[in-house]
């Protein structure tokens, strides 16, 4: 049996919430369980990491764990209330970011904090497929919101536009990683180079491009820029400097004369 007060432990915060905080119950009474917490996320997150976010269920990983799938649920309430454990394991405490210990500007502490998130991103790609529910409120989700803040502190920017900025960053590093995520998946599918798979999405597009209709894409494909071999991390590189051109024009822009 697990004692508890209420299903919400009393505290009027989502389940999945209590959970990743330590704040709901878990089983006390009867024979020394043969299941722990932690031992249901960490094979949750083998499961993903393998086959893919939507290879978790609770049936699944309580074949796993040699386990009914009803044992479960006396630490886990849902699936989804899983999925926001699974994300606190593999999010873990935010890596230190050399700006902020050496006194660096704004710019370069959040490039770091980007950079940061998509390197986590990159060693869990399925974490990306979770649903976002709404706010950071899970403990590790908390601490890269409170590293972001903490690296914008010295930008002169208002709390509001603090928060704006967090969240174009935070986009588009997911977005970034998604999309390449989507093409990796592609490539490795088909059983090709990177380099490969843009030169048949060229051939492919040439045939079907008409000059007169889209004379700027013709143009472009005959530079021959889209088959050729680049840095990977080139999108991310321009992308994340382009917005942080566009923060330091709105900073400037709110700057007295």
């Amino acid at each position: 049996m697990t004692e508890r007060s209420s299903a919400s432990g009393g505290t009027g915060l989502p389940a999945s919430i209590e959970a990743a905080w330590g704040l709901r119950d878990r089983p006390v009474k009867g024979p020394k369980p043969g299941l722990t917490l932690d031992r249901i996320v960490a094979a949750a997150v083998e499961v993903a990491a393998a086959e893919g976010l939507s290879a978790v269920s609770m049936g699944r990983v309580a074949k796993e764990l040699g386990a009914s799938t009803m044992s479960l649920y006396r630490y886990v309430s849902a699936k989804e209330e899983l999925y926001v454990l699974m994300q606190e394991a593999v999010m873990g405490v935010p890596e230190p970011l050399p700006a902020l210990e050496e006194g660096a500007g704004w710019r370069e502490a959040i490039s770091q904090w980007a950079w940061a998130q998509r390197r986590m991103f990159g060693r869990h790609l399925w974490s990306l497929r979770i649903p976002i529910g709404g706010p950071p409120a899970s403990p590790h989700m908390v601490l890269w919101w409170e590293q972001g803040l903490q690296a914008l502190a010295g930008s002169g920017l208002s709390p509001g536009d603090k928060i704006s900025v967090i969240l174009l960053i935070s986009g588009f590093v997911r977005n970034e990683a998604t999309l390449m995520s989507d093409i990796s998946a592609t490539v490795e599918r088909k059983g090709i180079s990177a380099e490969e798979f843009m030169a048949r999405w060229e051939r492919t597009v040439r045939r079907l491009v008409d000059p007169v209709r889209n004379p700027e894409l013709a143009s472009l494909l005959d530079t021959g820029v889209m088959s050729e071999p680049g840095d990977p991390d080139y999108e991310f590189v321009f992308g994340l400097a382009r917005i942080l051109d566009g923060v330091e024009a709105l900073i400037e822009k709110g700057a007295p004369s």
